[in-house]
């Protein structure tokens, strides 16, 4: 069978409804997607989080309970229960569509006892820096998990499973990281805020060895459970990072299987990324969170903005083989921490940038997909009405070009800070190759060789009536509107 390019899709957004119907609409879309080129889906967090049916699931309260049990008042999570869960799975594999799990290493929240123990306050913009002496807090760090009643592990969590809190009961008022006696903040971690070992809730201490040898066993235990591909490491920069290697060997070598594995180290190219890109030996990949910024820098600036420079500082410019290059996210949506967003008219020139291009293994977000809304309060208490719009016939016809015609050597034409463009060659199996013009500033005409001539080009996204047809030697003058991008693909590719 021939190999065609993979596409990951990220199969969820923060405004996902809450009603518990997410894994039985992948059921029903599964082989849909798998039709249009989707290779692969990164599902949201399937365990029990803090916030029950409103959790996204990175509030982590369960790793053992994928929507089975009665804990947090509710039995399902968010997308549903854990029966639905496993069919949604095959459902994807059966239609050809390898699945990633989203796996939240970083944090604890939601326990089930407070605790009384000690802790040194620290300044959460400096960790480095104590701002009192040891003093006793009480904090939410005994999980024993009620409704579980210790089926599948029955491990309980106690504030030395953790190292550090930003919540003492005892003192409400006070902003402080709270560093537990005898811990530290770990090493090889992101240098933010001095090190960024914490973010939230109860920070788990990977040092402890009921810890590691927990997460090794749950590893396992979910493997064996659900059958999935791979893994989306959620925060990674807040976590030892040789400890992903351990654990992702430790599976590959259990399952037999080459699982995929993605982190999320939200940052652009710095020297703490390339300590982590050294530390993991490679073996992760990391989603290319410096494109995207370029994105919605060139989005915001319209014609002010260097269409040339488009992927400076990226990780696709600099480490092809490990990016996973994206246009959005669930974080970087309307009102959240992250909150970047790339404007309405950019996406569709951003997807043809990740979809068509050689480097990198792209991803399509659920909410640029299909669309999105969200009616409620945000991060500052203050009501607010988003509607996201749906890409979805643009970025199908980019999956199609990506399918059969993305491939080959690729020639570029960044000579113009207001249009560039690019060709594809094609290869042995994929022979017919393509051509992509996209401007931020008027109708635009660029002058490209492809290799083939004397052959006649179709606009595919359909801005453009007139055919293209190349002369004796592959050129052709291949033309987009303002504001727009254009994909055009040899005649004899439209069938």
């Amino acid at each position: 069978m021939t190999e065609f390019n993979g596409t990951m899709m990220q199969y969820f957004h923060w405004y996902t409804h809450s009603d518990g119907s997410l894994w039985k609409r992948l059921i029903g879309e599964a082989p849909a997607l798998g039709a249009v080129g989707i290779t692969s889906l990164w599902l949201p967090p399937a365990y029990k989080g803090a916030g029950g049916t409103q959790d996204t699931g990175y509030g982590v309260y369960d790793l053992f309970d994928l929507g089975e049990f009665d804990q947090k008042g509710t039995v399902r999570t968010k997308y549903g229960t854990r029966s639905e869960y496993l069919q949604a799975i095959k459902a994807a594999q059966d239609a050809n569509i390898q699945v990633y799990a989203d796996v939240v290493f970083n944090h604890k929240m939601g326990g089930d006892k407070e605790e009384e123990f000690k802790a040194t306050p620290f300044n959460p913009e400096n960790r480095n820096e104590a701002i009192g002496e040891l003093q006793t807090i009480k904090a939410w760090t005994h999980f024993y998990f009620p409704g579980r009643k210790g089926k599948y592990s029955n491990l309980e969590w106690h504030w030395w499973h953790f190292n550090a809190v930003d919540v003492n009961s005892m003192d409400t008022d006070k902003k402080a990281v709270y560093l537990f006696e005898g811990k530290t903040f770990h090493e090889d971690v992101d240098l933010e805020k001095g090190n960024f070992d914490y973010l939230m809730g109860n920070n788990l201490d990977i040092n402890n060895p009921d810890v590691r040898k927990e997460l090794y066993y749950w590893g396992k235990w979910y493997l064996d459970t659900t059958g999935i591909d791979g893994f989306r490491f959620d925060a990674v920069k807040h976590v030892r990072a040789g400890f992903f290697v351990d654990w992702l060997n430790h599976l590959r070598e259990y399952s037999g299987k080459n699982l995929f594995a993605v982190g999320e180290y939200w940052s652009g190219i710095d020297k703490a990324l390339e300590n982590f890109i050294e530390k993991t030996e490679g073996k992760i990949m990391l989603f290319d969170a410096g494109l995207h910024y370029s994105f919605a820098a060139a989005s915001r600036e319209k014609s002010n903005y260097d269409l040339r420079g488009i992927f400076a500082d990226s990780l696709v410019q600099d480490h092809p083989e490990l990016a996973v290059t994206l246009v959005s996210n669930h974080d970087t949506q309307p009102l959240q921490s992250l909150e970047s967003v790339v404007e309405p008219w950019f996406k569709p020139l951003a997807y043809a940038l990740v979809l068509l291009r050689k480097g990198g293994y792209p991803c399509v977000f659920a909410a640029d997909y299909h669309g999105a809304s969200y009616k409620g309060k945000g991060r500052d208490g203050n009501e607010y009405e988003i509607e996201m719009a749906s890409h979805k016939w643009l970025i199908d016809r980019f999956l199609y070009a990506r399918r059969y015609c993305a491939y080959g050597d690729e020639h570029d034409y960044f000579d113009d800070p207001d249009c560039i463009g690019w060709t594809r060659d094609g290869n042995s199996e994929h022979p017919l190759g393509l051509a992509v013009v996209l401007s931020n500033k008027n109708d635009q005409t660029k002058l490209m060789q492809t290799s083939l001539p004397n052959t006649t080009f179709i606009d595919y996204t359909e801005h453009r009536d007139q055919p293209v047809v190349t002369d004796e030697n592959g050129w052709g003058e291949f033309s987009c509107q303002e504001n727009s991008v254009s994909v055009w693909l040899p005649e004899s590719a439209l069938h």
